[in-house]
């Protein structure tokens, strides 16, 4: 059996129930930081909390070499964990798709996403949400501007009337000069609203920093202006409006203290 097991969004409480109850009932765990991660907690905190050993992989780790993952999940019963949703963002369908191909069982415990606490922070409506993106940092593909992707994104989105969520980038064991396993790197909200002022447009936007954390931080401005703020420890992503409902407006105004005159426009 290999149970898939979302860690939730922030320390090692952030799981559900029947995530802990599944994770500390394998026989062994593994797990995997390098799509994200739980700021406020480490393995040690999850191992302590858990009662378990984990066996942190890396990327090449699961997508290239996954043998002891699924021998260990022919031998018996193991856990993979991520941070989030294990299936939502953090995807790992082929790592299922393998185990299952070989006959192991598989199954998903689900986390909450960074996607549902964007749209429950800000008071923006989870069904007005169309296609999400992510902003790479400008050495991780090859320029120093915003993907014509990422902008072809956000447009077709709002052409809809539909708000965007741009996840910001992480790089973990690697950075501007290549392999490093010593590197760990998160995009800031900040950073993230420059580059989208300077290299889209200066629309209005929401930053969202620690969603799940006890001092999550939401606040909505202009792309220009949310760049010379700070918003502290990570993670952190950007969402950017469409068409907005009047009870969306009066959230931005009120939860994350955009300017009336901004939700008007």
């Amino acid at each position: 059996m290999l149970t898939f097991i979302g860690l939730g969004l922030y320390d090692e409480r952030s799981i559900t129930v029947e995530g802990r109850e599944a994770l500390r009932s394998a026989d062994r765990v593994f797990a995997e930081f390098y799509t994200s991660k739980l700021v406020g907690a480490d393995v040690e905190d999850l191992e302590a909390y858990h009662d378990a050993e984990i066996e942190v992989r890396s990327r090449e780790g699961v997508e290239q070499d996954p043998e002891a993952i699924l021998a260990a999940a022919e031998e018996g019963h193991a856990a993979f964990l991520t941070a989030g949703d294990t299936m939502i963002s953090t995807t790992h369908t082929d790592l299922r798709l393998r185990a299952e191909e070989r006959g192991i069982d598989t199954r998903v415990i689900h986390g909450v996403t960074a996607q549902s606490a964007a749209s429950s922070l800000t008071g923006l409506q989870n069904y007005r949400f169309g296609k999400a993106t992510t902003l790479p940092f400008p050495y991780a593909h090859g320029g120093d501007d915003v993907p014509g992707s990422v902008i072809d994104t956000v447009e077709a989105n709002r052409e809809r009337g539909l708000h965007t969520v741009v996840y910001l980038d992480i790089k973990v064991g690697t950075g501007p000069t290549g392999p490093d396993p010593d590197h760990e790197e998160y995009m800031t909200a900040d950073v993230a609203a420059g580059l989208l002022a300077e290299g889209w447009e200066d629309a209005l936007a929401v930053v969202v920093a620690r969603a799940g954390s006890p001092d999550s931080v939401v606040a909505a401005d202009r792309l220009s202006a949310l760049a010379e703020r700070e918003f502290g420890d990570p993670l952190h992503l950007l969402v950017i409006p469409g068409d907005l409902h009047h009870v969306e407006a009066d959230a931005l105004v009120g939860l994350a203290g955009a300017p009336p005159e901004l939700v008007e426009e």
